[in-house]
């Protein structure tokens, strides 16, 4: 798998990725989105997000700031991206932290058709059943059984789940990869993972099929490509402020060649 190809299909088709994300980084997760070469849309009025679903080339759903307006929001979208094939990614943030959180993420996840669930070790833990813990929004503890939940989950699911951390993990149900590139300091800000979420779903969004294993190179890639360009950034940053705005500069120069070199993809 060439993983710096994915970058180049993102910056030839500049995907449309419709988010429903996290209030708090609305303007950090498309301004990633721009720098990376795709193109973002924050739509959420219930009036419209079924139509925005349908013409996007994929869905990106965050739990970061949840309320009962952004879950109708987000059934309606992912009915209408169902009906239509356009892939979706769930972060569930938070699930576990309260039982509204848990509820609302496992409510999208039975209900539709998701192409990725992506979230921190914890949450993915807890939602596949391995367990974990989860304080607030950050990750806690997780389990030691957290790759084979994941691959039962994924199996099951017929989707892909992605466990970020300090080890990245992704499973398609069958395959298990182990992705170790990235660097501290994105623990150290805000919205980074939220911002990896719309990166997956630009990925993904230029596949045109619904096909399990390129969701999952997609994943790699995207994950890869967005943890290269930060520790491209980490050697110009002096702390998190400055590693923010380097982040994005970093995605917009990258070069597929440099991910190909930098990338750091095993099978477990």
């Amino acid at each position: 798998m060439s993983i710096g190809s994915w970058l180049t299909r993102v910056r030839d088709q500049r995907p449309l990725v419709h988010n429903i994300t996290n209030l708090v980084v609305t303007n950090v997760a498309a301004n990633t989105l721009l720098a990376l070469g795709a193109s973002p849309v924050m739509a959420y009025a219930h009036e419209e997000v079924a139509d925005m679903a349908s013409i996007a080339k994929s869905l990106a759903l965050n739990l970061g700031t949840l309320d009962p307006e952004i879950v109708v929001a987000m059934r309606l979208a992912s009915t209408a991206a169902n009906r239509t094939g356009v892939p979706i990614v769930l972060d569930p943030v938070g699930a576990g932290a309260t039982p509204y959180r848990t509820r609302a993420a496992k409510e999208i996840i039975d209900g539709h058709q998701l192409a990725i669930l992506r979230g921190n070790a914890s949450e993915i833990g807890i939602l596949t059943g391995a367990g974990g813990s989860v304080v607030g929004v950050d990750a806690g503890q997780a389990s030691e059984h957290l790759i084979d939940a994941m691959r039962a989950f994924a199996s099951a699911h017929r989707t892909v789940v992605v466990a970020t951390g300090p080890r990245d993990l992704v499973t398609d149900g069958q395959t298990v990869w182990e992705l170790a590139n990235g660097h501290p300091l994105l623990a150290a800000i805000t919205g980074s993972g939220c911002s990896l979420t719309a990166v997956i779903g630009a990925f993904v969004g230029t596949v045109d099929t619904c096909d399990l294993h390129l969701y999952a190179e997609a994943a790699i890639a995207a994950v890869t490509c967005f943890n290269v360009a930060a520790e491209r950034a980490a050697t110009r940053a002096d702390g998190p402020g400055s590693f923010q705005v380097a982040l994005l500069d970093a995605l917009y120069h990258i070069t597929p060649d440099e991910i190909d070199k930098a990338a750091q993809v095993r099978t477990l």
